[in-house]
């Protein structure tokens, strides 16, 4: 065994959680990467890994070790991939997922551009708004929205999405204009039941993060069904900007509490792993980067 498939089988059962996993990844069996292990512990003099039959845990040194086998992968794999592939073509099926909203107002659109460049790529595009688990599933990368919780994904930030409030002008001629986060208690509102607490808005004030009581009689787990809702004056809303951004620029909706806003999400490209990206991979993730990370259209 040589020192570099040591490593990278140790960073692999390391973000996989698992000998199964990460055997899977790297084409060989159960056995062989335990056996794989125990020379590289051999070989260094140390347990990098506690393990029972149901539980791996990182040792003290076996942590040091897998904070610069990460580095040290990484560096090789841009090395191998700049000298190997930069030249390939792009091309194949791209499986990709993408919430919802997001993915019919901005992602299917790109990605036509997309094609257009590497007319050998082919997409299968999987929108959704549920958790969907990239490796199980079988997805290349996916588009998530919000704050990621830790993984062994590969996640790369590509753009800021501001939660904006907004209502349709004729509901605002009917009921009034909230100057301030607490009036929206007098106000219908329209509830996105895909907000981790619906129905308590987070505001800034008084330099301070606040959650404020709403209410309404209409509800919905779709961005675009709010958005839809709150155009049609059925209430005061609060959208991800790229929902509503058409909207309010051609003044279908107003924009509320400006100067209260406080909650921005992170839009992430993420894939399983930095290891062997093949050029369709490597090429969406710069052509996404290229599109979504300077200034997006919702802005």
């Amino acid at each position: 065994m040589d020192t570099l498939l040591g490593m990278r089988l140790f960073a692999a059962i390391v973000s996989t959680g698992s000998f199964t996993a990460a055997a899977s990844r790297l084409g060989m069996s159960k056995a062989l990467a335990s056996k794989y292990l125990n020379q590289l512990e051999q070989r260094l003099g140390v347990r990098l890994l506690q393990r029972t039959t149901r539980h791996l845990s990182l040792t003290d040194v076996g942590q040091i070790y897998y904070t610069r086998c990460q580095s040290l992968l990484e560096a090789v794999d841009e090395l191998e991939a700049a000298i190997q592939d930069r030249q390939e073509s792009p091309q194949g099926r791209l499986s990709i997922t993408a919430p919802q909203t997001f993915g019919e107002g901005y992602l299917a659109s790109a990605m036509a551009l997309f094609l257009k460049q590497y007319p050998q790529v082919t997409v299968e595009l999987n929108l959704t708004d549920r958790f969907v688990n990239l490796l199980e599933e079988g997805f290349d990368l996916g588009l998530r929205i919000g704050d990621l919780a830790d993984s062994s994904l590969v996640a790369r930030r590509l753009a800021s999405i501001r939660i904006i409030t907004c209502a349709a002008p004729w509901y605002l001629e009917q009921h009034g204009t909230p100057a301030h986060p607490r009036e929206l208690g007098a106000h219908i509102c329209v509830i996105d039941t895909n907000i981790d607490v619906p129905a308590r808005w987070l505001y800034r004030i008084d330099g301070e993060q606040r959650l404020i009581e709403v209410g309404g009689p209409f509800r919905a787990n779709s961005a675009r069904a709010v958005r839809e809702l709150v155009i049609a004056g059925a209430g005061i809303g609060r959208c991800p900007a790229y929902a509503v951004a058409d909207a309010v620029r051609d003044g279908r909706l107003c924009r509320l509490l400006q100067n209260y806003e406080s909650v921005e999400y992170g839009l992430y490209v993420v894939y399983p792993h930095r290891q062997y990206l093949a050029a369709k991979v490597r090429a969406l993730i710069e052509f996404l980067v290229a599109r979504f990370g300077v200034r997006p259209d919702w802005e």
